[in-house]
């Protein structure tokens, strides 16, 4: 049985997930964003190992956070689930000046990969609307571009794979891939979202303790644990290490080789 750790884990796919997984007997650590939820997240999964809690909206919590996984030791599997959706209507900034789409979705679990000790699998949720990101990577923190709450989380949403991509990449160690969970009747969904919510967190699931070929392949993209196609640009090596060099200009932490 397998140690994993999710972040986002208080409500939503994220709890989710944690609650199959524990079924399934692995052990796991829940994340929330204050202690407000993280409260609700041990209700929800009263058997997880511990609750953490860090808001990824802030870089110093995020780095507080990644000390305080590995105060726990190692871990089997990490799934970066946290994410803020798209529908802000406005630029919200963050405590660091940056907008809180890209410092949730995109920098943390950038800033989590680079300094949580390797665990043995990292799963990266995206989502099918990374196709629609802009690969240019232009203008990252929207101080150019009039704001656009669709195109800022599609962009993450495609940051999430580039970053999952480069990891496979650069640590060959490491089995790291992403997903997308379908549109589901989550909040971010919405109550009209069309696809399965009980199928939406098996993939994650699948990937961080699955033993087929398969899940524990690196560098993959799935959807209901079936390969799926990427945005043009997502397998463009070039491209994956500008964003690692953005993201660690951006945090002033680097992505160990």
């Amino acid at each position: 049985m397998g140690r994993i750790f999710i972040t986002g884990s208080s409500d939503g796919l994220g709890m989710m997930a944690a609650k199959l997984l524990i079924q399934q007997g692995h052990q796991v650590v829940l994340h929330a964003r204050n202690e407000d939820r993280a409260e609700e997240a041990l209700e929800a999964n009263p058997k997880a190992e511990t609750v953490l809690n860090g808001d990824l909206a802030s870089i110093s919590e995020t780095i507080d956070l990644a000390k305080e996984v590995n105060k726990l030791g190692k871990f089997d599997a990490i799934i970066h689930n946290a994410a803020v959706g798209y529908r802000e209507p406005r630029k919200i900034m963050t405590i660091d000046g940056l907008p809180h789409v890209f410092a949730i979705n995109s920098l943390s679990p950038y800033i989590l990969t680079a300094l949580i000790e390797k665990p043995q699998r990292l799963i990266y949720m995206s989502s099918g609307l990374h196709r629609d990101g802009d690969s240019s990577l232009n203008d990252l923190l929207w101080e150019q571009r009039n704001w656009n709450g669709f195109q800022a989380y599609a962009d993450s949403k495609l940051h999430n794979v580039l970053l999952a991509f480069a990891v496979a990449g650069r640590w060959k160690d490491v089995a790291s891939n992403a997903l997308e969970p379908g549109w589901v009747a989550t909040k971010m969904g919405g109550a009209g979202a069309p696809d399965s919510l009980a199928d939406a967190p098996i993939t994650q699931v699948w990937l961080a303790s699955s033993i087929d070929a398969m899940a524990l392949k690196s560098g993959g993209y799935y959807y209901h644990k079936k390969p799926q196609a990427v945005h043009h640009d997502a397998r463009n090596t070039e491209i994956q290490e500008m964003f690692i060099d953005k993201c660690a200009e951006i945090s002033g932490i680097e992505l160990p080789e």
